[in-house]
C-alpha cells in the first residue's frame, strides 16, 4: 500500500497518509478540516539487487550467427 501525500488548500497543512490504491482519496484537512489536494509525486523505482538479474533475464538475447559460403 502506497503512501499519499496531501497539502491542504486553507492552511497549507502537508502531510502523509498510508492508504490502499483503491480507496478514495481524502477531502478533509485533519487540522482545519479544510479542503484538501493529493500531490504527484515521483514515487520510488524498482531496485533489484544481487547478481544476475540483468544477465539472466533482461538482456537481449543474441543469437549465434550463421555461417554461410558462396559458391563462385
Amino acid at each position: 500500500m502506497p503512501t499519499y501525500d496531501y497539502l491542504c488548500k486553507k492552511c497549507k497543512h502537508s502531510f502523509e497518509y498510508f492508504q490502499s490504491m483503491s480507496d478514495s482519496h481524502l477531502k478533509k484537512c485533519p487540522k482545519c478540516n479544510g479542503p484538501v489536494r493529493r500531490l504527484v509525486s515521483g514515487g520510488s523505482g524498482l531496485i533489484f539487487k544481487g547478481s544476475g538479474f540483468y544477465l539472466t533475464d533482461y538482456a537481449k538475447k543474441t543469437n549465434p550467427k550463421e555461417k554461410t559460403v558462396s559458391e563462385k
